[in-house]
């Protein structure tokens, strides 16, 4: 009997020893990114822009286009180190229609010990209708008067004009310009334009106004303000999802399967006290449609999605377009200048991205990598796409009883 008592106290030890649970865990979901509700602003906000260096020449520091979609990539790897050195690899790439942008305004900033604040405001003599849309929640409705008296200060002299535009030379320390884009062109349903700020950098103050006063009513192109090999910033609104549990929300786990009243649940919410839910507690609500800035997307290629080539490359006998056989899925052809970027990029297609210029100086090889695609894919993304042009399937299945 003694034998048996210590081999069951022998085993209840063991048991002891190998059931000690650990009493800690990493948390789900990175708290950095909260609130997790709905944006304010559907078009991406910039809220810092690149550093202003006077000894450089006037220029824009971002831009706006529209995501159309995806397709892939294949080049040789310059990375001196890797076992991937000269070896092909095949990206992702996003494709963004960015259209030229006409500028119709210019803002001033001054210092204040609470951040800027804006001085004055100029606009051009006259804007296009679809940038008018943009003030106006019911176009069809209204009497579209808008800018209508603001246009007849150019009648005499442009005077007062002048006068504002000597004031932000005078006092402001941040010019901006008022840009809009030209959906029109982009073929979306949207008649209505988006509307931004754009910083201006380099030169002086009076070099800045003049050039945005001399670019009042002009077009903007994405090719003057990036270039290939670039790194950039993308400024988007994600993609929504509507109201959501906490095990798709913020990916905690699932509890066992016979739990009672649901298992997709956190099981503890709080302690007794503090008699009340703390904010880092994983709870169900909004996922998506957040704001999010992404770093250092490198530029691929710029082009004109009309142009003959725009999808060709050096390697690449076959000419054709940057546009997949039907269209890219729920957006279309793409006609006007397009950005063609690596990677995903935030949003849902047809959304408006804003691209802004880098806010660091890139020095790391990675970064000043020079890119050299080899091919583009432009066979159906709807599917599994076979041909790359329509010229190679009419080769391939011949005439069909369609085509008679």
């Amino acid at each position: 009997m003694i034998d048996i008592a210590r081999s069951r106290s022998k085993r209840e030890k063991k048991s002891i020893r190998v059931s000690i649970k650990k009493y800690e865990a990493p948390r789900h979901g990175h708290l950095g990114f909260g609130p997790r509700k709905r944006t304010r602003s559907h078009r991406g906000r910039v809220k810092a822009y690149p550093k202003d260096d006077a000894k450089k020449p006037v220029h824009l520091t971002a831009f706006l286009g529209y995501k159309a979609g995806m397709t892939h990539v294949v080049r040789d790897l310059e990375r001196p180190g890797s076992k991937m050195h000269k070896k092909e690899v095949v990206e992702a790439v996003t494709v963004i229609e960015a259209p030229a942008m006409v500028i119709v305004g210019v803002v001033g900033y001054v210092e204040t010990p609470r951040g800027l604040r804006s001085l004055t405001t100029v606009w051009a003599e006259h804007l296009s209708e679809e940038a008018k849309r943009r003030f106006y929640k019911n176009w069809y409705r209204s009497k579209k008067k808008a800018f209508t008296q603001y246009a007849a200060k150019y009648a005499d002299g442009a005077k007062d004009i002048t006068r504002e535009l000597e004031r932000i030379k005078k006092y402001c320390s941040v010019v901006r310009v008022i840009a809009h884009t030209q959906i029109s062109k982009a073929k979306l349903h949207q008649r209505k334009a988006h509307l931004t700020e754009i910083q201006l950098n380099g030169g002086s103050i009076e070099q800045k106004v003049d050039f945005a006063r001399e670019h009042f009513e002009k077009e903007v192109t994405v090719g003057s303000i990036f270039e290939q090999n670039e790194n950039i910033d993308i400024i988007a609104t994600t993609k929504g999802h509507g109201f959501e549990g906490v095990t798709a929300r913020w990916g905690t786990k699932k509890l066992p399967r016979k739990t009672h009243r649901g298992l997709r649940k956190v099981a503890c919410i709080g302690a007794w006290h503090p008699s009340r839910v703390m904010y880092s507690v994983a709870r169900a609500g909004q996922r998506g449609y957040h704001r999010r800035t992404e770093i250092n997307k490198k530029i691929y290629r710029i082009a004109n999605g009309a142009d003959a080539k725009s999808g060709t490359t050096e390697y690449d006998l076959t000419e054709k377009t940057i546009n997949p056989m039907g269209g890219f899925p729920h957006y279309g052809l793409v006609n006007e200048d397009f950005v063609m970027i690596k990677g995903g990029c935030a949003g849902s297609k047809k959304r408006v991205i804003t691209l802004r210029k880098s806010l660091t100086v890139h020095t790391s090889r990675r970064a000043l990598e020079q890119i050299s695609c080899k091919f583009i894919d432009t066979s159906s993304k709807f599917g599994h796409g076979r041909f790359q042009t329509a010229a190679e399937k009419h080769q391939f299945m011949g005439t069909l009883k369609k085509d008679l």
